[in-house]
């Protein structure tokens, strides 16, 4: 375990940290010294995230969770703190179905911008409580939240609610020395972006619209989330940091499933 570092000392929980963004995030932090916690809803896939940081001699600590359970993500805080505070929350999960926008049933809509929403702002509420020396909040957001997503409206209209709550609550925490930000990766490799890097075609037309013409790697906003983490970024709040490749210059590929 790294127990020293421009971090040591403080205490961070990673909601998503069993694997991708927040396993990349939860593995810098760590390094830097940080006590880790990570959150999710799978016990073994947690269980192998914390041994897969033990062999590279960092440790973290797991805590199933939820996130659109309430008193899950309370808990999940709870145990980060360990009755000593939070410096450092960061939350990673969300999504959407493709679909066009007049096929979506309403209620699929608003539980899928619910789905992206709600777990930023509950850890939020329960985060920024327990950061009694003040922190810094990192939501994972999406560049969705800034340009036109055909196929995909629910999940923009969620993205653009979290950043939305990240400049209300950088606005009102600060006066706690709480710092609330947000990162929005491009297309990023992760489960749930597994097909589309395979798919040759689709992953073409996302490569046509950057200038950096390689997909983002969960080590890529990790860094960025780490950045907004720690001290390097202490007069940085409310602001969106994107990682994209260029993407957000052009233009988002057409998602729309055929009519």
């Amino acid at each position: 375990m790294a127990d020293e570092g421009v971090l040591a000392g403080q205490r961070a929980l990673v909601v998503g940290g069993s694997s991708g963004i927040g396993l990349a995030t939860a593995r810098l932090l760590a390094a830097d010294g940080c006590r880790v916690a990570i959150a999710g809803r799978d016990e073994a896939r947690l269980t192998g995230a914390v041994v897969g940081l033990a062999a590279e001699g960092l440790e973290v600590h797991p805590v199933r969770c939820d996130t659109m359970v309430t008193a899950e993500v309370a808990a999940a805080v709870d145990a980060a703190s360990e009755g000593d505070g939070l410096d450092i929350a960061v939350t990673v999960p969300g999504g959407g179905t493709p679909s066009n926008v007049l096929d979506y049933d309403p209620d699929q809509f608003s539980a899928e911008v619910d789905k992206n929403v709600r777990p930023v702002f509950t850890l939020l509420k329960f985060a920024g409580e327990a950061m009694t020396r003040g922190g810094s909040f990192v939501a994972v957001s999406s560049t969705a939240a800034v340009f036109s997503t055909r196929g995909l409206a629910s999940y923009r209209a969620g993205k653009a609610a979290v950043d939305a709550l990240v400049d209300a609550a950088a606005d009102e925490l600060g006066e706690r020395g709480i710092r609330v930000n947000s990162v929005r990766p491009g297309l990023t490799r992760t489960e749930s972006t597994t097909g589309i890097f395979a798919n040759s075609a689709l992953f073409a037309r996302f490569l046509e619209q950057q200038p950096l013409a390689r997909g983002g790697e969960a080590g890529d906003i990790a860094a960025a989330i780490r950045f907004l983490a720690g001290p390097e970024s202490s007069w940085i709040t409310g602001q969106h940091l994107t990682v994209d490749g260029g993407h957000t210059l052009r233009a988002f590929p057409d998602m729309r499933p055929p009519a």
